[in-house]
């Protein structure tokens, strides 16, 4: 099936008032998991690749992004290709040249006034080439930290600014959780959710939701998130069948033994995210 561009897919979602799960990609055997798991729950999801997995495979963009992209065509699902957290404007620019429809535009490391100039510019490039643009406040409400920084949270009205000062189709904003959590304890503030829903055009965006329980997702979608990222919760699933197979079977040297039960375990959790956030 020939990708889905990501506007389309969180349109619809917004006017929907559901959510699409947006999945990162590390190696193959995540592409084909999202995939496998978008298939089994009959839902469209975003396989999305951030700039330090592009590091990972050695600064390469290419090779990373051509094999999921093919991956993606394979599948019978509707599936979109994003490239996450992008603070390279190099990374941001190769964009368009490697079959993504959005970007992920991370400039929260910056002093808000130059967050804001950095985002707006990288909106107009996007903009002027069909390609969405998501992007987040980085130091909110004055208060010291990340917007992944427990404690953090969005203001709605300097959320608001911000999306008309940048212009950008997607806003990832903090209520609650925390980027790499292991364990699924996170408390999401649903009523600041409900309220940044009416200040900000725009749809929303949670990032860091490995760490927060299905009945926290499903309530953060009713309360108006519309984008949900996980990349934790893979590797999470991933890892632990690795390791609990080269445990019961030490001697075992072709990964293909361990890859493939491992892939199948992010595929059962991909699906369990699709459907939790996207309920028949």
């Amino acid at each position: 099936m020939p990708l889905v561009h990501t506007g389309e897919l969180m349109s619809a979602a917004q006017a929907a008032r559901r959510a699409v799960a947006a999945f990162n990609v590390i190696t193959v055997e995540h592409a084909e998991a999202i995939a496998a798991g978008a298939e089994s729950a009959g839902a469209p999801a975003i396989l999305q690749i951030s700039e330090n997995a592009v590091k990972f495979h050695g600064g390469r963009l290419a090779p990373i992004a051509a094999a999921t992209a093919a991956v993606a065509r394979s599948s019978t699902a509707r599936l979109a290709l994003h490239l996450d957290h992008v603070e390279s404007t190099a990374l941001l620019h190769a964009a368009s040249a490697h079959d993504f429809t959005s970007v992920m535009f991370d400039a929260s490391k910056l002093p808000y006034g130059d967050n804001v100039k950095a985002t707006a510019e990288a909106a107009r490039w996007a903009h002027e080439r069909g390609l969405w643009l998501e992007a987040e406040l980085g130091r909110v409400g004055g208060k010291a930290g990340d917007a992944h920084t427990p404690g953090v949270r969005t203001d709605p009205a300097e959320a608001a600014a911000y999306v008309a000062d940048t212009g950008v189709d997607a806003l990832a904003v903090a209520v609650g959780s925390t980027h790499a959590m292991t364990a699924r304890t996170a408390t999401l503030d649903h009523t600041l959710i409900a309220a940044l829903r009416e200040a900000v055009p725009v749809p929303l965006v949670l990032h860091g939701s490995s760490g927060v329980p299905d009945p926290e997702l499903r309530a953060a979608v009713a309360a108006g998130m519309t984008k949900i990222n996980v990349g934790t919760a893979l590797n999470t699933a991933f890892t632990g069948t690795v390791r609990a197979f080269l445990e019961a079977h030490p001697s075992t040297v072709d990964p293909r033994k361990y890859l493939a039960p491992a892939r199948g375990a992010m595929a059962e959790t991909v699906a369990a995210y699709l459907r939790n956030v996207r309920p028949r």
